[in-house]
């Protein structure tokens, strides 16, 4: 598991950096309703018998929706074999509706990545549609949270699957049935039927984007399924065709790159020839000589033992980007001050032919620990020195200085939404502020351990400009020995803005969105 550098997000290390460790979120707890509700809210235990009656792909990502929603896990918990949390999901679901099903086959596998992470995608649209079909407003903001799961999932499936309508409904219902009690299957019967019906029609109940501005955010964010901030945020910033495209963009069905461990002098061709054998498809990234891309396929990769040998890892070629722009030298000493659980980490450690040491920090020993084993079996250990320290109390107290530092730092996320859906539910514009501020504090203890004519790279995986271009013009009216280094002879001109930043476009360049700035010490 620990080869896997953080499965669970996507095998992306760089989307885990959108969420700071001091932000905890206390999701709102719904008040227990159920239509025609007998004792107690919670789902009765039943029979701890295999239950064959229920779908497994159904029941399992009902469950995996409320752990997501209410328990703060994440929207792809996959292990080495890319079965969820592995011989735990069906514990999870008998902890939770009180009964097994049959183990999930590949099938299955994939029912459940697609519904968890449709579901999460458009969860606003697909709450409209339920709402607009219960008898009033109380009736759907009451309902009981398991109740709700599976709604969605029916939903789901009718409108975003153009699966067979009436055995979606009759799987659904027998969920809620068995899981709850006979009152909550009529109650979804009567919900995705009516449901169906208004489709065959073309009647869905939806917004029309009409009137004052705030009247058109708020019908483009159930449209199109994001919190409404962020939608008049993106308005006002790109525009709003380019918004529109922008969550577009987001709702798609995500891809994915590997990275050829070059640190183990595994080549792209070496990497390509072993794709060729498991039969997943793929292309040549256009922009970095270590990558390729692929749209499908991933859990054969990860069934193959591709990451767990060390073979390549998943990276979006925007992370790879930055470490272009970092420009890794043999001989160098690199700090990486906010490293785990360590993408970039790697690469940089695969520059350095053997040569040099990236020191690799961060404030959470955990994700540090799973690094250093990451690096092992990528056989590029010799060349990182994990340090478990806090950026800003670390540059309190040590005088060493570096070549290079990298500040990859925490940030809204705000370009990872494609592959990270619940980020939008997660983040507040409140947050914004309490992230700029970090991002502030993060860039001045960076600053201090850069050396003479040294190299600040600051980094993130979002699009926003109060966290990118806002935070470094910042920075230089408080650091004036500081001066913009163009990144245009480290990364194609496409991706170089007129301020000499890279920037990464989901839209333009179809890759996640992310932002650096190097930036020069004078000597």
């Amino acid at each position: 598991m620990a080869q896997l550098l953080s499965f669970r997000v996507y095998l992306s290390a760089e989307t885990q950096k959108a969420s700071p460790g001091s932000f905890k979120r206390t999701q709102k707890t719904r008040k227990p309703f159920s239509p025609d509700r007998r004792g107690p809210v919670a789902p009765s235990r039943k029979s701890q018998n295999l239950n064959l009656e229920v779908s497994p792909h159904r029941a399992v990502s009902a469950v995996r929706l409320m752990r997501i929603e209410y328990g703060g896990a994440f929207a792809d918990l996959l292990n080495e074999k890319g079965k969820g949390s592995g011989s735990n999901e069906m514990s999870y679901v008998e902890r939770t509706i009180g009964f097994r099903t049959r183990d999930l086959d590949d099938r299955d596998l994939r029912l459940v990545t697609d519904v968890v992470g449709g579901t999460i995608r458009w969860r606003r649209y697909l709450d409209h549609l339920i709402g607009s079909l219960c008898h009033n407003e109380r009736t759907f903001r009451n309902m009981e949270p398991l109740l709700l799961q599976i709604l969605r999932i029916g939903v789901y499936e009718i409108i975003k699957r153009d699966m067979p309508p009436y055995a979606v409904v009759d799987e659904n219902v027998r969920l809620a049935k068995v899981a709850l009690r006979p009152g909550a299957g009529d109650f979804v019967n009567g919900i995705l039927r009516k449901l169906v019906s208004l489709k065959e029609k073309d009647a869905l109940p939806l917004p029309k984007v009409e009137g004052d501005d705030r009247a058109q955010a708020r019908a483009l964010a159930t449209l199109h399924s994001h919190p409404v901030w962020m939608v008049r945020r993106w308005v006002k910033y790109l525009g709003l065709d380019e918004a529109t495209k922008l969550m577009i963009w987001n709702n798609n069905d995500p891809g994915f790159s590997l990275r050829a461990n070059t640190g183990r002098d595994i080549t792209r061709a070496d990497l390509v020839e072993r794709l060729n054998c498991l039969k997943v498809p793929h292309e040549l990234s256009l922009h970095l000589e270590e990558f390729v891309r692929i749209k499908t396929g991933l859990q054969t990769v990860v069934q193959a033992g591709l990451l767990k040998e060390g073979i390549c890892s998943v990276q979006d070629e925007s992370a790879g980007l930055i470490v272009s722009v970092v420009k890794p030298q043999p001989g160098e000493r690199i700090m990486d001050a906010c490293a785990a659980p360590g993408g970039k980490t790697l690469f940089m450690a695969s520059c350095l032919k053997g040569q040099g040491m990236i020191y690799a920090m961060d404030v959470n020993e955990g994700r540090l620990r799973i690094l250093g084993e990451t690096a092992k079996s990528h056989q590029v250990d010799g060349l990182i020195t994990t340090i478990h320290s806090d950026l800003r109390v670390f540059a309190e107290t040590n005088e060493v200085q570096y070549d290079k530092v990298l500040l990859d730092a925490p940030c809204s996320g705000l370009g990872v939404l494609s592959k990270r859906a619940d980020l939008r539910w997660n983040r507040k514009l409140e947050d914004m502020l309490e992230l700029t501020k970090l991002q502030d504090e993060l860039l001045d203890s960076a600053s201090k351990l850069v050396k003479h004519g040294g190299v600040l790279v600051y980094s993130t995986c979002s699009i926003d400009p109060e966290e990118n271009e806002g935070r470094v013009e910042a920075f230089l009216l408080r650091h004036p020995e500081f001066t913009i280094d163009p990144v245009t002879s480290f990364v194609p001109s496409s991706f170089v803005t007129s301020q000499g930043f890279f920037l990464s476009n989901p839209v333009k360049h179809s890759l996640d969105g992310a932002f650096a700035a190097r930036l020069v010490r004078a000597l």
